[in-house]
């Protein structure tokens, strides 16, 4: 299986600094700074780019888990929304909301929500934040 890579670049200090990140595809190509991360800076952020991992793999999995239900969908869609939290010390991401709306001929309401939150406890990104952040999931049939 493939490894994947990215570099981060961060110049100065915390809030007068910036910093860029760049896959090794050249598909994800950004800037970044304190203003973008904490503020309401338009630009951005590691959080953007973990609720996009979580959203194209929950999707990717879900599809998976369908189809070997015998119910694959014709559309998955699925947004991530990313929270970072001040701490006693720092900062921590601490939720990961999941909201899918899915089409699945063939699928029932219930056997969808049982896939999906299957799903949710076996997608590789969420078993990466498993444990440590909280995910939550509102996941319906279209």
């Amino acid at each position: 299986m493939p490894t994947r890579k990215a570099t981060a670049v961060w110049e100065g200090g915390l809030k007068g600094g910036n910093g860029s990140f760049r896959g090794e595809s050249g598909a994800i190509d950004a800037t970044y700074s304190y203003g973008t991360r904490f503020e309401n800076v338009k630009g951005s952020n590691p959080e953007e780019l973990l609720a996009a991992a979580e959203a194209a793999c929950f999707s990717m999995a879900l599809g998976l888990g369908l189809e070997s239900a015998g119910t694959p969908p014709t559309r998955v869609e699925t947004s991530a929304a990313c929270t970072i939290d001040q701490v006693p010390g720092g900062f921590k991401i601490t939720k990961m909301q999941l909201t899918v709306r899915a089409t699945v001929p063939g699928s029932t309401p219930d056997a969808f929500r049982k896939i999906a939150e299957a799903t949710k406890d076996g997608c590789p990104v969420s078993g990466a934040l498993k444990g440590n952040v909280a995910i939550t999931l509102d996941a319906q049939l279209m």
